[in-house]
């Protein structure tokens, strides 16, 4: 199936747009509604879009990583995250906080592993989504 050239022109900015959505949404999810699961959806949407406008061949191309790998790095990314707790001995998936940079009158700007956590759901959406979807269209 060959797409417009309006289709391809307008996927180039939605890609983009969609992807930089996503990453708000991972870390506005940190702290308020959203995270990993939503922007990992936003960001497997734009790869879609950009699939059905160009191509499988040149999705995967623009992913430069299979979609598979990309979700097991994530899971592994999720699982690191959960067992850093075990550090100071507290439970697996116990939030750790890290304060950067710290200055009178504040403590610093919190890092979290929490963070870290939504980063590896959001790969392993991401993976997971892409490899369902990119596998069914090139079936057809």
């Amino acid at each position: 199936m060959k797409s417009s050239l309006i289709v391809r022109a307008a996927t180039r900015l939605l890609v983009g747009l969609l992807l930089l959505f996503s990453i708000w949404m991972l870390l506005r999810g940190h702290n308020e509604p959203g995270g990993g699961f939503i922007g990992g959806l936003i960001g497997s949407t734009g790869f879609i879009l950009y699939a059905i406008a160009h191509g499988c061949r040149a999705a995967r191309e623009a992913l430069r990583l299979e979609p598979q790998t990309i979700a097991m790095v994530g899971l592994g990314v999720a699982l690191a995250a959960g067992a850093f707790a075990a550090i100071p001995g507290d439970a697996l998936f116990t939030g750790q906080w890290l304060f950067l940079w710290p200055s009178e009158g504040s403590k610093g700007v919190p890092l979290s592993n929490i963070l870290v956590f939504d980063i590896g759901v959001y790969l392993v959406v991401l993976g997971s989504v892409l490899t369902l979807v990119l596998a069914l269209e090139e079936e057809v």
